[in-house]
């Protein structure tokens, strides 16, 4: 049975209708590989390009600088190995937070051990970085500080301005994860300093299997990305392997469609965000996860003590919420990033995320917040 309920937006969004519409010729009709050089081929490409100059138009880029991928974590991959391939240093410094998205801090695992030297900042536990322990970790070999914009667990938005400000001072890159923020906040890569920046399509109502990677390409901070698919040069040379037109033409109208409706979707989620804190902070000893002011507006992450999660989640039919981040859903250890904000790890194994989107209703939110209060008053009763 599908679920009536669907509140897991941070791990997965619904297909926008509009995007799928977009996609449908270039499924059926407009079938045409966008490296062939006929008629159908050229219909092909001319989709792909307008896509680029979609995606590149809601943050203010380029299109020269955006590439296409299978997702943010090919993207992440691709940058994070690059910079650090391209440094004019014998052993570079790349600096990131404990409470990066596993894409980002299991790329630089695998690069410490090629003999990358690798800081991982902790974070305060309102999850946001301290400033002051950010400089001091900057050496002369450093050549990239790598932070998350928005949280996938929290919501917690950094202050990516400021961070990136340092790191121009020193003449060092700045890449930033967007994934949880791209076409729900506005982005303008010029404005707040960023150099790299890495996104997914189905975070944003988009197809899944397509994302993207914007990298400066204009001076002083200019950007080389070196290939890991090698094979027939496609997008500029940088990723190789035909290109799956139908969800690039997807991601470019998820794009417009974001740029468009970004505050009216604000306007509408947030509410429901608060009304389900509200209520859920009722429970006696529940607690907000993550700074309350400086945070996307869809996202709550609360703990409610006492209660493990998982027994929450089973005791929903048909409502999808989350106890963490999807890519480590499996995993039996405590979210990592909970735990850095200093939870204990009964806590982290007591908290529940609940991300909503465009399409979640009021009706939707009352419903669910009285089924969480209900199971929970019965599995402390069970105690």
């Amino acid at each position: 049975m599908e679920p009536n309920i669907y509140l897991d937006n941070n791990s997965t969004t619904q297909i926008d209708p509009r995007v799928l519409d977009a996609m449908m010729p270039y499924l059926t009709d407009v079938f045409g590989n966008a490296s062939s050089n006929h008629e159908m081929g050229s219909k092909a490409l001319k989709g792909v390009n307008n896509a680029r100059r979609q995606v590149a138009d809601l943050i203010g880029a380029n299109e020269n600088e955006i590439i296409f991928t299978s997702g943010a974590t090919e993207a992440i991959n691709l940058a994070l190995k690059s910079v650090a391939l391209n440094s004019k240093h014998k052993t570079p410094h790349i600096i990131t937070v404990v409470t990066e998205h596993p894409a980002v801090l299991d790329s630089c695992d695998f690069l410490q051990k090629a003999g990358v030297e690798i800081t991982l900042l902790p974070v305060q536990k309102n999850g946001l970085v301290e400033i002051d322990v950010l400089k001091k970790a900057i050496r002369e070999n450093t050549v990239l500080i790598c932070v998350m914009h928005v949280n996938n667990e929290t919501g917690v938005i950094q202050p990516i301005k400021e961070i990136s400000s340092i790191a121009h001072e020193k003449n060092i890159l700045f890449m930033t994860d967007a994934t949880q923020s791209f076409g729900k906040i506005e982005i303008d890569v010029n404005k707040l300093g960023i150099d790299i920046l890495c996104f997914s399509g189905h975070k944003f109502h988009g197809p899944k299997g397509v994302g993207g990677l914007y990298f400066r390409t204009r001076r002083p901070f200019k950007v080389k990305i070196n290939p890991q698919l090698h094979g027939g040069g496609h997008e500029g040379g940088i990723r190789s392997g035909t290109l799956n037109v139908p969800g690039i033409v997807g991601i470019g109208a998820a794009a417009e469609i974001a740029k468009n409706d970004m505050k009216i979707n604000q306007k509408k989620i947030e509410p429901l965000r608060n009304l389900f804190e509200k209520e859920l902070l009722q429970i006696n000893g529940s607690f907000i996860n993550g700074d309350k002011k400086n945070r996307i507006f869809n996202t709550c992450n609360i703990c409610i003590p006492g209660v493990d999660a998982d027994a929450i989640l089973a005791g929903l039919k048909n409502i999808c919420i989350s106890n963490g981040s999807a890519c480590s859903s499996d995993s039996v250890f405590p979210s990592h990033v909970l735990t850095a904000m200093g939870l204990s790890e009964s806590e982290a194994y007591s908290s529940i995320r609940i991300s909503l989107g465009k399409l979640n209703t009021l009706d939707e939110v009352i419903l669910t917040t009285k089924m969480i209060c209900y199971c929970v008053e019965n599995l402390l009763n069970l105690k």
